[in-house]
């Protein structure tokens, strides 16, 4: 059975914001070299489209997270791939896709704080408040949402609509 999707943010929007975030970004650092980290798999296409559009001197490196235990709520969170670029000193840019929970961005944080980069942001294309859990700080917020079940520009349903340009809601089947 098919999903029926609803557009939330069209590509447009989308495109426009992803510009709009990559010069505050690139104003706040001034100049300063950045590491840009992308949480796979879900912020690959934002992180792409965010690092483009940076004017920074940059290196990119990439971190996968996995839930354990029993399910993903009650569960831990661990590494399935970490950093290969050391983060002491540096300053660390976080982009992920949406924060919903705020767990996993939570452990993500915490544990690359530990590390001692000189600095560490998070930007996110979709800050969705309606299950947060433990309060996280987003320093560059693509765009605000209280609610729904999101797919496209790398969230996704079952492996399916990341590949969607626009923010899109799943409203039923």
């Amino acid at each position: 059975m098919s999903e029926q999707l609803k557009e939330v943010i069209s590509p447009e929007r989308v495109r426009k914001r992803i510009r709009e975030m990559g010069r505050e970004i690139s104003g706040h650092y001034d100049g300063e070299p950045v590491l840009a980290v992308c949480v796979l798999k879900g912020a690959y296409f934002f992180f792409a489209d965010l690092v483009r559009s940076l004017s920074l001197d940059m290196e990119l490196d990439f971190v996968r997270l996995a839930s354990y235990g029993q399910g993903t709520s009650s569960g831990g969170i661990k590494f399935s791939k970490d950093l290969e670029i050391p983060i002491q000193g540096r300053h660390v840019l976080l982009v992920e896709d949406i924060v919903d929970t705020g767990r996993s961005i939570d452990f993500l944080r915490r544990t690359l704080a530990g590390r001692d980069p000189k600095s560490l942001m998070l930007a996110v294309l979709v800050d969705k408040r309606e299950r947060r859990e433990i309060e996280v700080k987003v320093d560059f917020p693509g765009f605000t949402l209280e609610k729904g079940f999101l797919v496209g520009c790398g969230m996704d349903f079952a492996e399916k609509y990341r590949g969607l340009s626009g923010i899109y809601e799943i409203i039923g089947p």
